[in-house]
């Protein structure tokens, strides 16, 4: 099991599990056993002199909740502990997290080289928002490392992926991809929001910083919004520190509390819904009203050597194309009745989207078909009911189409 050294010499170094349960627990002077919610926007000091010491950074106290916030700092502790780094920066969203991440090392005459299988709003942000203040941008295939190293230019700041990729499962060879933006001084952000930290740690493989739509598998639950920044201490210092401050996409206090509970039965969780995942694919792999399965459990997922390299398991996600068009895969969703139409993903309960008329829905059709969207797929998150009852459910569906 993964060991994360602790800052206090004389204690063991607890697994990563440990932590996940104990990690950032200050306890206040009732010894509560569960870890405090504090709602609270501002703080008071016990004098001028201390108030003025914490705005020079002399002080390590918490001066204004958009700063710093003691349950916030919990979850952020719990994750960074999880993922391996110094630092975590908890945000309110994972759309937040993204745009930090890239935002915050960019400045009017960079470059970003990206892939192409990015989640619709990723696209969005550096397609459409960034080069409005002058960063420009080079898509590539992902799965090509000459495409990557091709694409550079001195201008080069940041490489940005997402792997595996929504909707279509598709991998980025981290630790290729990181040794090629590390030879060329660029920093490599990774969006590892589809996998979990407990699936797929970017960090040991390359990743210079690595976000996360905490929405999604950390909470686990549908409750509540939140994203995540993993980084160094010095890229949190010369770049995220300043940006996050000043912008202000703070995480509530409840959310951080609910998502730093989450976070201890994180492992549990996603190992289940992981399982019920490859059971699935297995089932669907061959069906006669299938004509495509993409999971990278499957061996005859065309990166599956990627994936045993880099992933502890396959994941939550299932990609599948029904036989025929929309309208097949419309009367497919239309007809489960245990899995739900959703565009979440990581929740404990079995939840189904149609990527090209909902997440992806602004891309072009040209653009959809390009990362392998059609019309016909589904995105299945695989959650935590029972596997026998979701495979009759879509054994049911599947038998709605012509």
């Amino acid at each position: 099991m993964l060991h994360i050294p602790n800052s206090d010499d004389q204690t063991p170094e607890w697994s990563v599990q440990s932590q996940l349960i104990h990690n950032g627990m200050e306890r206040s002077g009732f010894g509560e056993t569960a870890e405090a919610l504090y709602l609270t926007s501002g703080y008071v000091y016990d004098s001028a002199e201390q108030a003025e010491a914490r705005f020079k950074g002399e002080d390590d106290g918490y001066i204004y909740s958009r700063y710093g916030n003691p349950t916030v700092s919990l979850f952020e502790q719990r994750l960074a502990a999880l993922e391996g780094t110094e630092r975590c920066v908890a945000v309110s969203s994972g759309m937040a997290a993204m745009h930090a991440a890239l935002a915050c090392r960019l400045q009017a005459g960079d470059h970003l080289v990206a892939s192409k299988a990015l989640f619709g709003s990723c696209l969005q942000v550096i397609t459409t928002l960034l080069p409005r203040y002058g960063i420009s941008y080079t898509l590539v295939d992902g799965t090509d490392l000459a495409a990557w190293e091709s694409a550079i230019t001195k201008h080069t700041k940041v490489f940005f992926c997402e792997t595996p990729a929504n909707p279509t499962l598709a991998l980025v060879d981290v630790a290729a991809v990181g040794k090629i933006a590390k030879a060329a001084g660029i920093t490599f952000v990774v969006d590892n929001a589809f996998a979990s930290p407990v699936v797929q740690r970017a960090t040991p493989l390359g990743a210079d910083v690595i976000t996360y739509s905490a929405t999604k598998h950390i909470d686990g639950q549908g409750r509540c919004m939140g994203g995540a920044v993993c980084c160094s201490e010095q890229f949190y210092t010369d770049h995220l520190q300043d940006f996050v401050r000043h912008t202000g996409p703070s995480l509530s206090p409840f959310n951080a509390w609910t998502l730093a509970k989450a976070l201890e039965t994180l492992d549990l969780r996603v190992s289940r819904m992981a399982d019920n995942a490859l059971n699935i694919a297995e089932h669907l792999e061959g069906h006669d009203a299938i004509d495509r399965v993409s999971y990278p459990g499957l061996q005859s997922h065309p990166q599956r050597e990627i994936a045993s390299r880099q992933m502890r398991n396959g994941g939550t996600l299932v990609a599948f194309q029904v036989a025929g068009g929309k309208a097949n895969a419309f009367k497919v969703l239309n007809a489960l009745r245990l899995i739900r139409i959703s565009n979440n993903l990581g929740d404990s309960k079995s939840l189904v989207t149609h990527p090209a008329t909902t997440t992806h829905r602004v891309l072009s059709e040209e653009a959809r078909w390009e990362v392998g969207i059609s019309n016909n797929l589904i995105r299945l998150s695989v959650g935590l009911e029972d596997v026998g009852d979701l495979k009759t459910d879509l054994e049911n569906a599947l038998r709605m189409i012509d």
